[in-house]
C-alpha cells in the first residue's frame, strides 16, 4: 500500500500564463517581469507557466526552460511556480523536456495528456508512458493537464485514480467543462493528495461546491482577484457568489474571440507593457469591435472591483 504524501500546493486560483513578445519575436522578459508582479498583486495562489496559454507548442526548448526558470526566480517564493512544457511526440524527447523543467526550481512539473498516448490510443498506452516519465523525473511532484491542443484527452475517473495512487500527482487543471463529470473525479481521488482545479468559468461555483480545490484558466489573464473573491466568499456569501459568478461566466465567452491577442490587449488596459505579438494568433486580426468588448469587459471589471472596496470599507 502507498505512502500518500501530503499535497503541498497552494488551493485557489492559478493563471494559466501568456508569454509576451517583442515585434521581432523575442520573449520580453521585461514585460514578463511586470506581468509576473501583476498576477501577484492580484492575490493569485500560484502561477502555471509554460503551459498553452503561454504558446509552449510555438517556444524553443531553451525558451521554455529560461521562461520557466525566470517565472521561479520572479516570484521569489511568494507564490509557488508550475511548468508544463513537454510537446514533443517521443516519449524519450519528452523525457528530455520534462527533466529540464525539473531543474528549472518549479514546484511541480505537469504532464500534459494528450502527449502520453495518441486519440485512438488505449488508457493502458496512457499509463504505461507515465510510468515510464515518472520513473525519469524523479523526485518532483506531478501534475496533469488535459491540454485540449492538438486534441483533448480528458482523464476517466479510473485513470485518475491510479494516478492518484502513484503518490506522485498533486494537480489536476481539468477542461472537461461539465459538472458531473467533475463529480466523479472528485470521487475518485478523495483522500488522497491529488486536488482538481477548473479550467472553465462557467461550471467554477458548482465545481467548488462540489471540492474543486481552486480555479485555473484563461480568464484569470483578464481580472484573477475576481476569482480570487469568488473562492474566498462561495461558501459564506452565497448571494453574492451567484451574482459573480454570473458575470464571470458570461464574461468568459470572450475566451472565443481571438485569444491570447486580446488577452495581451487587455493587459495593456491594465497598464502593463504587453505587445499584442504572439506566435498563434496574427494580432491584426483582432478588429476594432473586439477591441471595444475587451474595453468594456475592462470597464465592468473595474465596476465589480470598485464594489469590493466600498464592501472591504464598509460604506455600503
Amino acid at each position: 500500500m502507498n505512502i500518500q504524501p501530503e499535497n503541498t500546493m497552494n488551493k485557489g486560483v492559478w493563471p494559466t500564463m501568456i508569454t509576451p513578445f517583442t515585434d521581432s519575436n523575442e520573449v520580453d522578459y521585461a514585460a514578463l517581469e511586470q506581468l509576473v508582479e501583476w498576477y501577484i498583486r492580484q492575490g493569485v495562489n500560484g502561477l502555471f507557466a509554460v503551459c498553452q496559454s503561454s504558446e509552449m507548442f510555438f517556444l524553443t526548448l531553451e525558451e521554455r526552460r529560461q521562461i520557466a526558470r525566470f517565472v521561479v526566480e520572479q516570484a521569489k517564493g511568494r507564490v509557488p511556480v508550475i511548468a508544463s512544457g513537454h510537446v514533443s511526440d517521443s516519449i524519450v524527447d519528452q523525457i528530455t523536456e520534462l527533466q529540464m523543467m525539473a531543474s528549472t526550481g518549479v514546484q511541480a512539473v505537469v504532464l500534459v495528456s494528450n502527449r502520453l498516448a495518441a486519440a485512438e490510443d488505449s488508457d493502458d498506452v496512457w499509463k504505461a508512458n507515465a510510468e515510464k516519465l515518472l520513473q525519469e523525473v524523479p523526485d518532483i511532484p506531478f501534475g496533469l493537464y488535459e491540454c485540449p491542443y492538438p486534441y483533448k484527452r480528458l482523464l476517466p475517473p479510473e485513470l485518475l485514480g491510479w494516478c492518484a495512487d502513484t503518490g506522485r500527482f498533486q494537480f489536476l487543471k481539468d477542461t472537461c467543462c461539465d459538472t458531473e463529470q467533475i463529480g466523479r473525479k472528485l470521487n475518485a481521488v478523495r483522500n488522497r493528495p491529488l486536488q482538481l482545479y477548473n479550467a472553465n468559468s462557467a461550471t467554477l461555483l458548482e465545481s467548488l461546491k462540489l471540492g474543486v480545490h481552486g480555479y485555473s484558466g484563461i480568464m484569470a489573464n483578464f481580472h484573477p482577484d475576481l476569482y480570487v473573491r469568488l473562492l474566498e466568499i462561495h461558501d459564506r456569501l452565497p448571494e453574492e457568489a451567484e451574482r459573480l459568478q454570473a458575470f464571470l461566466g458570461l464574461a468568459s465567452v470572450i475566451e472565443n474571440q481571438l485569444y491570447p491577442v486580446n488577452a495581451k490587449y487587455y493587459l495593456q488596459l491594465e497598464g502593463l507593457p504587453v505587445g499584442l505579438h504572439t506566435r498563434t494568433k496574427n494580432k491584426a486580426l483582432l478588429t476594432y469591435s473586439n477591441c471595444r468588448e475587451v474595453e468594456q469587459l475592462y470597464a465592468l471589471t473595474q465596476q465589480y472591483r470598485e464594489q469590493y472596496e466600498h464592501l472591504k470599507k464598509g460604506s455600503v
